[in-house]
């Protein structure tokens, strides 16, 4: 048998080149890239140094104190760290809240919590995805095809935006849910650049006799930093993923009310919220195995710097370079939904320009600027959708502020810019298109200043000095 030294001891570098190298690329291309992409961040050194951990080795079916398997005093010690630290983070009574950190992402998180409090072919209302909306939340095509496990397993119908100003329309949501009688309604988004109107979504929830579950995937870090309305004021469950504005690894949370109920006409006397069971049982044995224990170890590192007076100083000037990036392509004539933000992004409709999306998003990958397409309020397709969505967490981690963002705000005016001219040469078919990006001189002009520019950043996570490829 080979030696324990051999197999188990010996760097990645070693034992695997090939994957090693292209780590390599991808922490260059992290680093001399500008990073748009509003669901993505930089995570920090300590939290990838737990995520390598030997945490990962341990299995831990059940909660602490209750497991399937021995051996579990520190792993229990660490998962009862993180709910704690959760529950500090989000500025939160244990008595009237508890959480559960083993989901391992987002849409996990949001299936065991539909699970928990749902039944089959129960209804759900959610903000459509063209709208801003997410996958998780219910989303068929206009063709009637169900695109997520949430609208095969359950009956949906999603609320809009108003089609003149993209804000959520409060008014139909309201006369759609008291018709369609919801047993749950989903607050949060994924491409909505405004905050949320929780008291309202209260209201309504209260009115037809529905729960009220808030998503707050993109914004848990500004929510953290007290940097955006607060959906534990007024919602029953709330989910999250935790890699976003948070700034921590890809894990994901339920937080629920728990203790007594509200008193309540028709109510009984006495009541207490039921959610702690049923969505612990939902994420294990439900939904999961095993917990991902150095995912909860990270993230239970990444809580603890979400409490810092750094990170409230982050999350406002993640909010502040979002608007400084709107207010820089709105006076450049470009067209924001909502004329702007509140959050950290910005979603930018191509239409009246007649461009697609995802020719901007080629575009902008060969000038190494990652952004992504999506769908605006009226679009029919998802491969060819009239806007892209432009988020400021991951470049704020970096150290960048208004000035930097206005910057961007030209390069990517360049990069619209030089998408328009070869449309106009080439043709507005995808494939004629594409010949006009190969040996572009311009694009590769743009590239270099990208790259420059990025470069001059400090990088969280890894040291520049010792990457393999440096330029």
């Amino acid at each position: 048998m080979e030696a324990v030294s051999a197999w188990g001891n010996t760097p990645l570098a070693t034992v695997d080149p090939e994957i090693h190298d292209l780590i390599e690329k991808e922490k260059r291309r992290q680093c001399r890239g500008i990073e748009l992409i509003a669901s993505e961040n930089f995570t920090s050194f300590a939290v990838i140094e737990a995520l390598g951990s030997a945490l990962t080795n341990k299995y831990s079916e059940g909660m602490p104190g209750n497991r399937y398997y021995g051996g579990n005093e520190f792993i229990d010690e660490i998962e009862n760290l993180c709910r704690s630290r959760a529950l500090q983070a989000f500025h939160l009574d244990p008595s009237r809240w508890g959480v559960n950190v083993q989901p391992y992402s987002g849409s996990p998180a949001n299936f065991a919590a539909y699970t928990a409090v749902l039944q089959p072919h129960d209804r759900i209302m959610g903000l459509d995805l063209p709208s801003g909306g997410h996958l998780t939340h219910g989303y068929y095509t206009s063709g009637g095809k169900k695109i997520s496990a949430t609208s095969i397993y359950f009956e949906s119908l999603p609320y809009k935006v108003n089609s003149a100003t993209g804000l959520i329309d409060y008014e139909k949501l309201e006369e759609k849910a008291l018709d369609f009688r919801p047993k749950l309604i989903i607050c949060g988004g994924s491409a909505y650049p405004r905050d949320w109107d929780y008291a309202r979504f209260r209201q309504v929830a209260d009115k037809c006799g529905a729960l009220l579950l808030c998503d707050m995937a993109h914004i848990s870090g500004l929510v953290a930093a007290q940097e955006a309305n607060d959906p534990f004021e007024y919602c029953d469950i709330v989910t999250t993923t935790t890699h976003k504005s948070l700034r921590g690894p890809r894990a994901g949370m339920i937080f629920y009310r728990k203790g007594p109920k509200p008193p309540k006409k028709g109510q009984a006397e006495n009541a207490v919220y039921d959610f702690e069971d049923k969505i612990n049982f939902a994420v294990f044995p439900s939904l999961q195995g095993g917990p991902h224990n150095h995912q909860i170890g990270a993230l239970a590192v990444a809580l603890k710097q979400a409490m810092s007076p750094g990170f409230k100083a982050y999350a406002k000037q993640v909010k502040a370079n979002a608007a400084a990036l709107g207010s820089y392509l709105m006076n450049k004539g470009y067209n924001l939904v909502t004329g702007g933000t509140e959050n950290h992004l910005v979603l930018w409709d191509l239409r009246p320009l007649g461009l697609t999306g995802n020719k901007v998003e080629k575009l902008c990958d060969l000038c190494n600027i990652t952004v992504n397409k999506n769908a605006v309020f009226g679009d029919s397709s998802a491969l060819a959708p009239g806007g892209v969505r432009i988020g400021a967490p991951a470049m704020t981690s970096r150290g960048l502020v208004e000035k930097d963002f206005e910057q961007i705000g030209e390069f990517l005016h360049r990069a619209v810019t030089l998408t328009l001219e070869i449309q106009k040469e080439h043709g507005k078919l995808l494939k004629d298109f594409n010949k006009g990006l190969v040996k572009n001189k311009a694009i590769e002009d743009l590239k270099v200043d990208v790259e420059k520019f990025s470069g001059s950043f400090d990088m969280p996570g890894f040291l520049v000095s010792e990457l393999k490829y440096k330029d």
